[in-house]
């Protein structure tokens, strides 16, 4: 028998798991600037790398707990399955941006750079808003094709892999995440994003999100509560055995 973590539990496991996400991001383009400046192509393809890597490692230290949302598309998607109740979903969004933006500021000291400075990096062109269309309904297409078809066990080298991808074969760098976009504010750093882009940025996010549940609903009519409720990772904790033991997280099952 399984029980849900309580509220309290996965909203710490959200703050921390998106902070942690947002200094990846943030840092590894501090980074990536620091080591081959002038050269874009390779600061970029470091940053994605970086990302793709450290994303899957954080989705198995807190996936457990909250499910590693990390990102308010990802709860209002979950929510609107029945995976998830909505108060919940509500809940986590804010931890999910002030774990952003806490991120960006702990990034920020870890370069010796001012806690807050706020992005001059205008992104907001038409290319790039479509990107992020694209570029979120792809993520929750990723996401709960995994949960409708038992596969979570792959899900965070999956989600990894297409984060990192999508750095590239985007024109905005897939932020994906409102949550990250308006962390993403507070670095005036490689991987920053002007004030004035970010509305436009979470408009087309809550877009994709939105193509992306019509897309589910059509491709997986079946899915149900408990198979969303699995997203991004089981986040249940199994009751001890008889044995006084406790029994893992089945994991993709």
């Amino acid at each position: 028998m399984t029980d849900t973590p309580p509220l309290a539990r996965r909203l710490f496991a959200e703050l921390l798991g998106s902070a942690f996400l947002a200094a990846l991001v943030i840092g590894s383009g501090i980074a990536a600037q620091t080591l081959s400046p002038g050269d874009v192509g390779l600061e970029l393809f470091e940053n994605a790398a970086a990302t793709a890597m450290g994303l899957a490692a954080i989705i198995l230290m807190f996936g457990p707990v909250s499910g590693a949302h990390f990102n308010p598309v990802v709860s209002i998607a979950d929510a609107t399955f029945g995976g998830i109740r909505w108060r919940d979903a509500l809940a986590y969004i804010p931890a999910q941006i002030a774990g952003c933006v806490l991120g960006a500021i702990v990034a920020n000291g870890m370069f010796a750079l001012a806690a807050v400075s706020i992005s001059t990096h205008h992104r907001a062109s038409p290319a790039h808003l479509f990107s992020e269309v694209i570029a979120t309904a792809g993520l929750l297409l990723v996401i709960f094709s995994l949960a409708r078809t038992r596969r979570l066990n792959v899900a965070p080298a999956a989600v990894g892999a297409y984060i990192g991808a999508a750095y590239f074969f985007t024109s905005s760098a897939s932020f994906a995440n409102p949550a990250i976009s308006v962390g993403r504010m507070f670095s005036n750093t490689f991987a920053g994003i002007a004030p004035a882009s970010v509305p436009g940025y979470v408009i087309a996010q809550l877009v994709g999100c939105g193509c992306a549940i019509l897309v589910v609903r059509v491709l997986y009519p079946d899915v149900t509560p408990e198979e969303a409720a699995e997203v991004v990772l089981p986040h249940h904790e199994q009751q001890a055995n008889a044995d006084g033991a406790l029994a893992q997280p089945a994991i993709g099952g």
